[in-house]
């Protein structure tokens, strides 16, 4: 588990908007202010999507509310832990979850011991959404997905792939195209997108099914091999990657699309939504914000909370389907 102190956290989320949060900016309108530190809790490893929007979340609200905003990591049992740990906060909008699909949907279904309730957590706004590339070690000899399907079969489960955690978004989406290609493979999860990259460009595991936002770089740089994203369509920043359901007729329903956004504990007061949502729809309008999520394969999906509740809602059930369907259930450690 790593910290962060607010002095560098801050200054990695102003950079990466390239200055973006200027106190000249005109504030969203709401009736509530933070009258002390806000608590910015990313349930993953540094250098992964959910931690990179936390920071541009911290350095945006640090000055538009001017109250210190700090990002503090809580990794591990895929998201699970940093959740539990907000959802025991005093919901009075001190302390924030920058949530994603693995521990806000697909973890209800996954985990038999789960310690928190989707009531527990108030949903904000939807921040980014992306899809997710099917990528291999250099060392595979396949260069498209048909190919890698057949790899597979001919390997008959002994090769390995790395996920961000448990129950999170490169963990299912794997599972579903094996269900649907009929193949099978071993998951590796690591503590994050981060160092689930960094074991898959060692070649401890000879393939991955992660962000696109996390892992463009490493796809431009060839330090890993990419198959195709998991959207419906292809994507603008790696146009030449075709999407999966593109690729093989049993494919064609395939349609995968990661997220990430805000979340408060149950109970917060409107008041607290309100300005938050109306914070944070600020931010992603910015010009500098789309620039950047481009740039990460991302687009914007700001949403009103009743929106995004309704779509956390969806996704839960889309993804509890698939878990049913395999059987699956773990127990976190």
């Amino acid at each position: 588990m790593k910290r962060f102190d607010r002095r560098t956290g801050l200054r990695a989320g102003a950079l990466a908007l390239g200055g973006l949060a200027m106190p000249g900016l005109l504030r969203a309108q709401g009736a509530w202010r933070p009258t002390q530190t806000i608590r910015i809790v990313v349930p993953a490893a540094a250098a992964g999507t959910t931690d990179i929007m936390g920071r541009l979340l911290a350095a945006f609200l640090q000055e538009r509310l001017g109250q210190p905003a700090v990002v503090e990591n809580r990794s591990g049992a895929g998201g699970t832990i940093g959740t539990a740990e907000v959802v025991r906060a005093r919901p009075d909008g001190h302390t924030i979850l920058v949530g994603n699909i693995g521990p806000q949907a697909i973890a209800y279904s996954l985990f038999r011991n789960l310690p928190y309730r989707p009531e527990q957590l108030t949903p904000v706004s939807n921040m980014i959404r992306g899809p997710n590339a099917l990528m291999v070690h250099p060392s595979v000899p396949a260069r498209t997905v048909p190919e890698f399907v057949q790899y597979l079969k001919e390997k008959q489960g002994r090769l390995n792939y790395a996920t961000s955690g448990p129950g999170q978004s490169g963990h299912l989406a794997n599972v579903w195209f094996q269900q649907l290609t009929g193949t099978q493979a071993t998951a590796v999860h690591f503590r994050g997108a981060g160092p689930a990259m960094l074991g898959l460009i060692a070649g401890d595991v000879e393939f991955s099914v992660d962000n696109l936002t996390t892992a463009v770089e490493q796809i431009r740089g060839g330090k890993v091999r990419a198959l195709a994203v998991t959207s419906a369509d292809r994507n603008a920043q790696i146009p030449e990657l075709p999407a999966l359901r593109e690729t093989m007729p049993e494919l064609a329903n395939y349609d995968v699309s990661t997220w990430f956004g805000a979340f408060l504990p149950g109970g917060a007061p409107e008041p607290v939504v309100t300005t938050l949502n109306g914070e944070i729809k600020a931010l992603l309008e910015l010009p500098a914000t789309r620039q950047r999520f481009a740039e990460m394969g991302g687009v914007p999906a700001y949403g009103t909370p009743a929106e995004y509740a309704a779509f956390v809602r969806a996704e839960t059930e889309k993804w509890g389907n698939v878990v049913r369907r395999e059987g699956l259930q773990l127990d976190i450690g």
